[in-house]
């Protein structure tokens, strides 16, 4: 296949020559919250929301700003400053302005402008709320430099800022041993996959002697296959850490120890949509590498049927959308795998699963926040009558992931399965067929959890929470409501909107290349749609089979089948990693421990040892008696005089 074309980069002007702003908005909020402390706590909140509301609406102008530029114009450059000039290793801090950072710019903003103003109502009882939407902000500036940056390192700033945020957000709550354990375990796993994209940086740097994306994507053909492959491969290791890719899905549900809001922010808009733009801006390097992508589309399409199946066990209402969220960014790496024939349907869903997504989470927090902070559906039922607002909204977000027309999740994930079914040969058949079964599945755990949670019996009512109070479920404040409201319509219409007419496709053309069809598909393009949607529907159908017709236990059903047993502990994901990893990482640093105790320093200090023993023994025969100087002269002469003998008669 061939190379994809780099694109001309053009030196900035107008408002992309002050995108930096973008940046600066939530820098500025950020520090001003976290070092003013207790004076800011009266405004803090509306401070974090003005400043990404300011990002948002200047990611506005630059968008319609650029809309009437030529293709070729709309990839600029904006140079800052030389921020590693060090021999060989030059380094420049700049921004790329082009669709494809744009989009993201608007999607963090704006879904994160939504999050920033349901939290309000969500985190007005916390006392440290001015403090959250300083973490807040500063989550929001750390992933604006990871898609605005020029460079593999800037973006690598980026990259691990986010990590740091993600950090303190999701363990806020410190009193809870279990945040803490989440935060450090997405912390750990996140350095794991980080590993791989800082080797990548090196090898760039090794070989081509940059790490700026305009050097690297025009000398990556300089470069021996072996090389490009093995970038791929530490590519996508870090996307798989940053974005919850099998193997290293696992930190993403426990993520959902933190506030609902931060799961919103992390699941919809910003962090886990990290590693779908990593492989799609770097394009280029996958373009030259079958190989490469091809373990992209593996990893896509074993993680979106894994999550889909452990989605189908949990009664954990958050952790059921954190599940569907470890499927969906499954389908986006599946498509942007398929190099020209995906990697603007990758994005697309990327888009509007921030939309519905992010929905569902907010609707999650509503339903818990009248609910005393419970999270298991089965003590939930009949919600949709004392919460309507909240019903409607998260109705609508689930009928966009489930993909049913004409919801956005249907144009962007039934463009996906079409071209996965468009591969070459046996990967069409099996590509395809795991995307569709991965919607089959989507629908009956997501048609699932809306009938424990919305519909039949109302189970709270004979229940009391774990403090021992009653439940009194009530609809949530409109602060909290109106974002839902929005999230809701961009669930309706924004799939239409970047479909029609191929809008999106051709808006990021300069950034990721023309979207090609597959000519020969091995089911009819025609037919996908109804397939999707009959499976979806076949899947709704299961759901209420096995929910909907009957009473729902408060306990949970024991004992269970083995794969009902295996997905509810997380298709023994969390055990892989500790035989892989974790365990052998104890057991070798604890030999290196022992090694370095009575080997280094054991060697050290017995030679210590020895020289102060020999030095205190030598010491005792200074004793400051002339007589024993004497003796010692005496024995001294005899011995070499003795010796003298000894080789003259021998």
């Amino acid at each position: 296949m061939a190379a994809q074309q780099v694109a001309e980069v053009t030196e900035a002007t107008g408002l992309a020559g002050s995108a930096w702003l973008l940046i600066l908005f939530p820098v500025v909020g950020a520090v001003v919250l976290l070092l003013g402390g207790r004076f800011t706590d009266a405004w803090g909140h509306l401070l974090g929301c003005l400043t990404v509301l300011a990002s948002f609406a200047y990611g506005l102008a630059l968008f319609f700003s650029s809309t009437g530029m030529s293709s070729s114009e709309r990839v600029q450059n904006v140079s800052m400053f030389d921020w590693i000039p060090v021999e060989q290793l030059q380094v420049e801090f700049g921004l790329r302005i082009d669709p494809l950072s744009i989009s993201f710019v608007l999607l963090i903003t704006g879904v994160g402008s939504l999050i920033h103003i349901y939290s309000i109502g969500y985190m007005s009882d916390d006392k440290d709320r001015r403090r959250f939407f300083g973490y807040f902000n500063l989550f929001v500036a750390a992933m604006l430099i990871l898609v605005l940056g020029n460079g593999f390192v800037t973006l690598y700033l980026g990259w691990e800022g986010v990590g740091l945020a993600s950090y303190l957000l999701i363990g806020w709550y410190t009193n809870r041993p279990s945040a803490a354990t989440a935060a450090k375990k997405a912390f750990l796993m996140n350095r794991v996959g980080d590993v791989g994209l800082a080797l990548a940086i090196f090898i760039m740097f090794a070989e081509l002697g940059t790490t700026q994306y305009t050097e690297v994507f025009a000398g990556i053909d300089q470069l021996s296959p072996a090389t490009i492959t093995a970038l791929t491969l530490l590519l996508l290791l870090g996307a798989c850490g940053k974005s919850g890719q099998f193997p290293l899905q696992a930190w993403l549900p426990d993520a959902m120890e933190g506030p609902t809001p931060v799961s919103a922010l992390i699941h919809a808009a910003t962090m886990v949509t990290a590693g779908v733009y990593l492989v799609a801006r770097a394009n280029p390097i996958y373009m030259q590498s079958e190989d490469g992508r091809l373990v992209v589309v593996i990893v896509g399409a074993l993680t979106l049927l894994v999550g889909s199946i452990i989605g189908c066990a949990y009664d954990d209402i958050k952790k059921v959308l954190a599940y569907s969220t470890v499927s969906q960014i499954g389908y986006m790496m599946l498509a942007v795998g398929l190099g020209p024939f995906g990697f603007a349907l990758g994005i697309m869903h990327l888009l509007t699963h921030g939309f519905f997504k992010a929905g569902l989470f907010l609707g999650a927090g509503s339903v818990m926040h009248g609910m005393n902070d419970e999270v298991d559906m089965r003590k939930y039922g009949g919600l949709a009558r004392v919460m309507p607002w909240t019903f409607g909204t998260f109705a609508l977000g689930y009928l966009a992931l489930i993909g049913i027309p004409p919801f956005s999740g249907f144009f962007s994930k039934d463009a996906i399965i079409e071209a996965a079914f468009g591969a070459e040969g046996w990967r069409g058949w099996v590509f395809g067929g795991a995307a569709l079964l991965g919607a089959g599945l989507t629908a009956f755990y997501m048609t699932r959890l809306m009938l424990m949670t919305f519909f039949g019996k109302q189970r709270w009512r004979e229940l009391k929470s774990e403090d021992g109070r009653d439940f009194h479920p009530h609809e949530a404040k409109p602060v909290m409501v109106v974002p839902m409201v929005v999230l809701a319509i961009g669930s309706i219409g924004a799939g239409w909107f970047l479909a029609g007419g191929d809008l999106l496709a051709e808006w990021l053309s300069p950034s990721l290349g023309a979207l090609q069809e597959a000519e020969h598909a091995v089911v009819p393009h025609a037919l996908v749609p109804w397939l999707t949607v009959g499976l979806s529907l076949l899947g709704v159908l299961i759901a209420w089979l096995v929910v909907g017709r009957r009473d729902v236990p408060v306990t949970k059903p024991e004992p269970v089948s083995f794969p009902v047993r295996a997905a509810r502990r997380d298709l023994y994901g969390n055990a892989l990693n500790e035989a892989l990893i974790a365990r052998p990482g104890t057991w070798l640093a604890r030999a290196l421990v022992y090694v370095d105790n009575k080997g280094v320093d054991g060697l050290v200090n017995g030679i210590a040892a020895a020289l102060g023993g020999s030095s205190g023994r030598l010491r005792r025969t200074q004793t400051g008696f002339v007589r024993s100087y004497a003796a010692s002269m005496l024995g001294g002469s005899i011995l070499v005089l003795v010796a003298f003998l000894a080789v003259r008669y021998a």
